[in-house]
Order: C-alpha cells, then sequence, then structure tokens
C-alpha cells in the first residue's frame, strides 16, 4: 500500500443507517468552548444526516472533560428509569423514552504539568464504563491534544470536524441494539 492509497479515518458502513427512531443525548463541556461548540455543530449536523429527528437530540452541558462520564451517567440512567416507570404506567414521569447511545464531547489541550494525563486518563475510562455499565453505547468525543493547533484542526477549523465521526458513530452504534 502505498502512501496516496491510505485514507484516514473510519470506512463507510457497509449499510445504510437510519436513525429516525433514535434518541441521543450529547454531553459536552462548556471548557475550551470555542473548539467544543464547533464539535458539538458537527456531531449534529451528521445525526440529523442520518435521520435522527432535531427534537430527539438532547444536549446537556458540564463545566470540563471530568465531569462527562458522571453527567453521561446520571442522564442515561434517568432516562432508563423515565422509561420504566411509563411502562409500569407511572402518570408522575415526563414521556421521554431512554436515549440509544450517548456522544461526551470536550477538548483536553496539554499544559506544562501533569493535570492533562490524569484527567484525559480519568475521562477516557469514566466514558468507557458508563457505557459498561448501562449497556448504552458511549461515544469518546474527547480530543486530547497537544497544542491548540491540533484541536482547531480536528474541530473544522482548517481540518475534518472530528464531531461528524462521533454522530456517525452514535447512530451506527444504536442500530446494532436494535
Amino acid at each position: 500500500m502505498g502512501g496516496d492509497d491510505f485514507h484516514k479515518g473510519v470506512k463507510q458502513p457497509s449499510t445504510k443507517l437510519d436513525g429516525s427512531a433514535l434518541r441521543i443525548l450529547i454531553v459536552h463541556t462548556r471548557w475550551n468552548s470555542e473548539i467544543v461548540d464547533p464539535l458539538v455543530e458537527g456531531s449534529i449536523t451528521a445525526l440529523v444526516n442520518y435521520g435522527v429527528k432535531r427534537e430527539n437530540i438532547i444536549l446537556r452541558d458540564v463545566p470540563g472533560a471530568f465531569e462527562l462520564p458522571s453527567a453521561a451517567l446520571r442522564l442515561i440512567r434517568q432516562s432508563q428509569g423515565q422509561s420504566q416507570n411509563l411502562l409500569m404506567g407511572s402518570p408522575q414521569v415526563s414521556s421521554a423514552m431512554p436515549f440509544d447511545a450517548a456522544i461526551c464531547v470536550g477538548v483536553l489541550i496539554k499544559g506544562s504539568t501533569m493535570h492533562f494525563e490524569y484527567i484525559a486518563d480519568a475521562t477516557s475510562h469514566g466514558i468507557m464504563k458508563v457505557g459498561l455499565d448501562t449497556g448504552v453505547p458511549v461515544i469518546f468525543g474527547v480530543l486530547t491534544c497537544l497544542t491548540e493547533e491540533q484541536a482547531t484542526q480536528r474541530a473544522g477549523m482548517g481540518g475534518h470536524n472530528h464531531g461528524a465521526d462521533w454522530g456517525s458513530a452514535a447512530v451506527e452504534m444504536a442500530l446494532l441494539g436494535l
């Protein structure tokens, strides 16, 4: 394989994805919002392109990346509990259905201390654990970059918007469970 043959990124799925029946949670950070906001928009655009209804994309924000797993876990469990209560006929619960997938979006940029390594490690393990503990696919949408320039390129400012990949992955993984 020559250098011109390689294309970085995920190969398109072999089947057409229809996300029209899906409900997707996006939890994102307010830290580094100038970079996070375009990533969230890239995720939303991809979800809508796969047929997910805009009203079925639920956005929640948290202060930073360390808070992403905790918020995702609580919101997913809350939606699962509401759905279970609906099945049992509880009149006090809203009509919200459980999430089919979640995307955790944030940006970590290495500084001059060990803080970056600790937060990146805890966040990645925490997000993975949320998916395993809830049975809901949780997409790791946290950029871990060495420089601000790397982060802005990956947010679509001079490069490919990785949020689109996360939206696509959320639909594909959610449909595995249908």
